[in-house]
This record gives C-alpha cells, sequence and structure tokens, in this order.
C-alpha cells in the first residue's frame, strides 16, 4: 500500500525521556523528524524481491538449468545412435538401341525406372576406455559447479542488498542528527537576534549565528541529496524504477554474538566459491582420466537393416526386385601412434589439474584472508561503537552546558560553535561506527554461507 509517512527515527541509543525538554538539544531531539514518501519496506521485503528481479540470479539459474540438460547417459556416449534413410530415385528415359544379335532394335520414350531404398542403422559404442563414465561424472560435476555458482549469486546479491539497505537508514539517521543541529542552530539565532536587537550582545554575535544556520541549512541540503542517492542504489540493486519513492523504518542494531570458529568452519564446508574450486579440481582430475582412456580400445557395434525396390521399364536387364539385407558388425579400434598427442593430452591434463589445485588452495587462502580480516573489522566497529555511545552521550551534556552558557553570556559564540561541532561529529561517529559494524557482520555472514539463514528468515 503506497503512503505518505511522517517516520520520527529516535537515533540515541540511550532511553528517551518522556517529561518536557526545556534545553534546545532535548527539545531538537524530541521534535527532529524525517519525511519519507512512499511505501514504507523492511529488509526481508527488499531481499525477497532483488532475489526474485535480479538478473544476474535468473541467468545463472537459467545456466544451471542447461547442465541439467546436459547430463545425460546419452550426452555421455552411453546410448546407441539409431538413424534413418529413405531414398526414392525416379528416371525417365528415351531408348534407342541397335544390337549386334537378331535382337530387334529397342525404340521407347518415357521409360520409367523407379529405385527405393529405406532402412535404418544402428550404431553403439560398447566401450571406450571408461570415457563414456568419466565424462557423465564430469557433466553431473558440472551441475553441481552451477549450483553452487547459483547460491553464489543469491547470496552476493543478499549481502549487496543489505548493505544497501542500512547504507539508507544510515543517511536518514545522518539527516536526522543535521536537523537536530539545524533547530539548535535556529535557537541559538533566535537568542542572537533577541539579544542584539535589546543591546546585549553584538552583531557579531547575530551575524555569526546567521551564517552558522545557513551552515547548516546547506549541510542539510546535501545530506538530503545523499539520502536520494542511497535510495537510487537499492532501487537500482531491486530492479526498478530509480525514482520508486519508499521509505525504511528499521535501526541498524549490530550483533555481537558473532564467533570466529564457527564462521570459519562454516567458510570451510559451505562457501559456494570453495566449493566450486573444489569441483573444478575434481573435473581437471577426471580429465586426466579422460586422456588416460583414449590410450585403451574402441569396442562398436553397428547394424543395419535396408529394404530396397526396384521397378524398371526398360526392357533388359531386372524388371522388378524387392530386397532386404540385415547388416551387423563389431569393430574394435586400438591406438598405437598418432604423433605422440596422446601424451600430449595426458600431459596437458595433469598440468591443468595441478593448475585447478593451485586455484581451490589459492581460493581457500583467500576466503580465510577476508574472513579474518572482516572478522578483525567487525571487532573493531563494535569497540568504536560502544566508544562512541559514551562520546555521544558526553558531546551531549556538554551541548546542554555551553548553551546554557552562551544564553546567559559566560562563553563565546566561537566556544559554543565549537561545543556544538563537536556534538554533531560525535553523532555522526556514532552512526558510521554501527554502520560499519553492521557491514562487516553482513560479509562475515556472506563469507561463511550463513546470510540465507540469518537475513533470509
Amino acid at each position: 500500500m503506497k503512503l505518505s509517512s511522517w517516520i520520527l527515527f529516535t537515533f540515541l541509543p540511550f532511553s528517551v525521556f518522556a517529561q518536557a525538554y526545556k534545553n534546545p538539544l532535548q527539545r531538537a531531539q524530541r521534535n527532529a523528524y524525517v519525511v519519507q514518501q512512499g511505501e514504507i519496506v523492511t529488509l526481508p521485503q527488499v531481499i525477497a524481491m532483488a532475489l526474485d528481479r535480479n538478473y544476474q540470479i535468473r541467468i545463472a539459474r537459467a545456466q544451471e538449468q542447461i547442465t541439467h540438460y546436459n547430463a545425460t547417459y546419452g550426452n555421455a556416449g552411453f546410448l546407441p545412435v539409431l538413424t534413418g534413410n529413405l531414398s526414392k530415385n525416379n528416371s525417365r528415359q528415351n531408348l534407342q538401341q541397335d544390337y549386334f544379335s537378331t535382337q530387334l532394335p529397342t525404340n521407347a520414350s518415357g521409360v520409367l525406372n523407379i529405385n527405393t531404398v529405406a532402412g535404418v542403422n544402428l550404431n553403439w559404442t560398447i566401450f571406450n576406455g571408461l570415457g563414456m563414465f568419466i565424462l557423465y561424472d564430469q557433466l553431473t560435476e558440472q551441475v553441481r559447479i552451477a549450483e553452487v555458482t547459483t547460491r553464489a549469486n543469491v547470496e552476493q546479491t543478499m549481502a549487496n542488498v543489505a548493505t544497501s539497505y542500512y547504507n539508507v537508514v544510515r543517511q536518514v539517521q545522518h539527516l536526522l542528527t543535521l536537523r537536530q543541529a539545524l533547530d539548535i542552530s535556529r535557537d541559538r539565532l533566535e537568542l542572537a537576534r533577541d539579544s542584539y536587537e535589546v543591546g546585549t550582545r553584538s552583531k557579531v554575535d547575530f551575524l555569526s549565528a546567521q551564517v552558522d544556520y545557513n551552515t547548516d541549512s546547506s549541510a542539510l541540503l546535501s545530506q538530503t541529496q545523499s539520502l536520494q542517492a542511497a535510495k537510487i542504489g537499492l532501487n537500482q540493486l531491486l530492479v526498478r524504477d530509480s525514482n520508486t519513492e519508499f521509505a525504511v523504518r528499521d535501526t541498524m542494531v549490530a550483533r555481537t554474538d558473532l564467533a570466529i570458529d564457527p564462521l570459519r568452519e562454516s567458510l570451510s564446508n559451505n562457501n559456494p566459491l570453495l566449493i566450486s574450486a573444489v569441483l573444478n579440481r575434481h573435473i581437471a582430475d577426471l580429465n586426466i582420466k579422460l586422456a588416460k582412456s583414449q590410450q585403451l580400445p574402441t569396442v562398436t557395434f553397428q547394424s543395419g537393416y535396408n529394404y530396397t525396390s526396384i521397378d524398371n521399364q526398360n526392357g533388359f536387364g531386372v524388371k522388378s526386385a524387392k530386397n532386404t539385407t540385415l547388416l551387423y558388425n563389431l569393430q574394435a579400434t586400438v591406438p598405437i601412434f598418432n604423433g605422440f598427442n596422446l601424451k600430449r593430452l595426458n600431459q596437458v591434463a595433469r598440468a591443468n589439474s595441478v593448475i585447478a589445485e593451485y586455484q581451490e588452495a589459492n581460493q581457500r587462502i583467500v576466503l580465510q584472508t577476508a574472513l579474518e580480516q572482516t572478522y578483525s573489522q567487525y571487532l573493531n566497529n563494535l569497540n568504536l561503537l560502544n566508544l562512541e555511545v559514551l562520546n555521544n552521550q558526553l558531546a551531549n551534556q556538554n551541548v546542554d552546558i555551553a548553551y546554557d552558557r552562551y544564553r546567559i553570556g559566560n562563553s563565546t559564540f566561537v566556544e559554543f560553535r565549537d561545543v556544538q561541532s563537536n556534538a554533531i561529529d560525535a553523532q555522526n561517529r556514532l552512526i558510521e561506527a554501527e554502520y560499519n559494524a553492521k557491514a562487516a557482520e553482513i560479509e562475515l555472514l556472506r563469507l561463511s554461507s550463513t546470510i540465507t539463514r540469518e537475513l533470509g528468515r
């Protein structure tokens, strides 16, 4: 359902008190809001939408279906090949023939000859050095590779959508922070104007308050554009019109219970990129067996049944005939020498197997390194998050004190602006720390291939 929603995003991690706020910071935190147009969407909703529409996933699923089509006994060479043929040759002749014998000359026009041949042929490779068994194993491995490739696309899409969704939440919270800052700057501007008009403050104070208010207004406009860009990015992942309006209401709550050992084990057993590398090595090993199979004899069975019909109106030779023929043949072919190509194929297959083994080892190292680095970032961001929560509380208290001092004339506008800027920076750092912790959490779920279970619920 489409609707216009006015959503109040409370940002501070500590509890919000119910009493009326008398200082400007508390009043700004109570009254600040972000206007978002469109349908309210949650993370599970956008993930489901992306998985249904994403073109890379659709392509991967189509390619997976192709491998299922190819993984048949017939494609591997187990089954015989049966062909049928039919030919019918018609001719009309004009004859004028003289003979050495006493036979009378032959003179005929439009003589019709009909020759019909029909038959079926069967070719069946009975044994080719077990090559058909090896090829079938390769085809089934390619099915598994296509399946894990599809899963890798699904997990990557889920991670991209989740990160992009929380980026929208992050931009909304930054916008809320700037709205709160603008409300405080407005209070300060009104105080400076009133004080200037009654002569208790200089015009410099009033003009400085006006400049700071305009600066905060400009920052708010820039952040509005950043929020719009974040929404366009998410719309692109959802494969819909970039200007589609929507609203988010989820807050960022980073998990703190992820342990490294289960993540390592899950990566080793379930990561689709690693599984794909293992399967590619299996296929390379099968290629070695396939190359060896070409050094063994090939036994084929051939059979055919033909029917021939002749209708000859020439007046000489066979006038008409109907013949049937059954053919069968068992043939064994033994490779003896083909310019050392069998040896070359075996060497190439072994080299490719070594390459596949190296690629698997490299993929394992890359993924394990990425997991360790991401987990380190995850822990660091959690520590930063705890620190920034405390910093934010202290900065907000400092704003309250600084404003009271500025209001009664015990501090200058420069001192108050410096305190206010520090508070804005602290709140923005808190937002970034929470977003970075959440992004690291999502990447850990993707690397360990647990993202479908955790985010797909």
